[in-house]
């Protein structure tokens, strides 16, 4: 083909639309994919609304991209890809390599992390040209449309369970179970922990239970603080909701060197007071997503756990609905945009 298909936002806030472009040809260490699925995030809103410095416009979304590569860079051969190897470009789309936390070997913290549809175009389209530090290798068990959100949300949730202090047997809370959530519990409860649900209202308790959560708490019935340390206390708290009033409620929760690990993006300050951290030596920290070696670890746990995101998946021409349900919060619980 001569020209390929993109989802592009014109203007900050504006409508999606479709629109043809030449296509691409893969530079130095990069690859051509042809775009099997590409999940559609809330951090996405970021840039469609300009809300980080320097977003290109036109721009094309998308940082949970699946594929196969279909065309190689020079020396992408080098460092071991093919085409037709099945791989996903995450949030992680990319380092320097020069920073001094890449020089250190923390690259998903780089200063100039390359995020897919912010530094090159993303993945609403039927190709993207990324580097090949991007690429995790999708295990043969997983379609495309799951392992796209697995290069974001997956990441993040197993990710930050992994790296936290919990071990097996620990309690393990998962505050929330939306979009990030929903899989968070199933992890965790994989993982081996002893798995706590959070969420609003008594009617979601029967779904955190088929999600594999051994215990459920409704924040609305009382404080939730009191109900985790009822359970023994919290080992870790992953807060993937971004309400902050909600992950702070979680903090009295904790047991004694007991962790709160947020994942859910907001911009508003969460109120926990310095003693409610001192007195029982907890810690607050932040995670962000992972490599691609990460992505692909995640994909490998999943695939052998059989642990499957929830989707709804539209076409490329309904790049608006899956936006708009993703931004309204009526996606249940991650939307998947495919080209055809």
């Amino acid at each position: 083909m001569n020209t390929y298909r993109v989802a592009q936002v014109p203007t900050p806030n504006g409508s999606f639309e479709i629109v043809e472009r030449e296509v691409p040809r893969p530079g130095p260490r990069h690859v051509r994919i042809a775009v099997e699925a590409c999940g559609v995030c809330r951090s996405d809103a970021m840039f469609v609304s300009a809300g980080m410095p320097g977003v290109p416009f036109p721009l094309v979304p998308g940082h949970e991209t699946a594929g196969r590569i279909d065309e190689l860079g020079d020396g992408a051969d080098e460092m071991g890809w093919q085409v037709g190897d099945r791989v996903t470009v995450g949030w992680f789309g990319g380092s320097c390599l020069h920073c001094v936390p890449c020089r250190r070997g923390d690259f998903i913290v780089c200063d100039n992390l390359k995020i897919p549809g912010y530094a090159y175009d993303g993945g609403f389209a039927e190709a993207i040209v990324a580097p090949v530090d991007a690429l995790a290798r999708i295990p043969d068990a997983l379609a495309a449309t799951d392992a796209g959100p697995m290069a974001c949300a997956g990441v993040t949730v197993y990710n930050g369970l992994r790296r936290s202090g919990a071990r097996p047997d620990d309690v393990v809370a998962i505050q929330g179970i939306g979009g990030l959530g929903h899989l968070a519990v199933r992890f965790a409860a994989a993982m081996g922990y002893e798995t706590v649900a959070i969420a609003r209202g008594a009617d979601k308790a029967d779904f955190a239970k088929e999600l594999g959560a051994h215990h459920y708490v409704d924040s609305t019935a009382g404080p939730v603080g009191e109900a985790l340390q009822a359970l023994g206390g919290a080992k870790v708290v992953l807060a993937t909701a971004g309400n902050s009033e909600a992950m702070a409620a979680t903090v009295d929760g904790l047991a004694p060197r007991g962790e709160l690990v947020v994942v859910g993006a907001t911009p508003d300050p969460m109120p926990v007071s310095p003693l409610q951290l001192i007195l029982k030596g907890r810690l607050l920290r932040g995670h962000p997503s992972g490599t691609a070696q990460d992505v692909q670890d995640t994909m490998t746990f999943a695939a052998r756990h059989g642990i499957r995101p929830m989707t709804e998946v539209l076409p490329l021409d309904e790049a608006n609905t899956a936006f708009g349900k993703m931004m309204d919060g009526s996606a249940r619980f991650r939307m998947v945009l495919t080209p055809n």
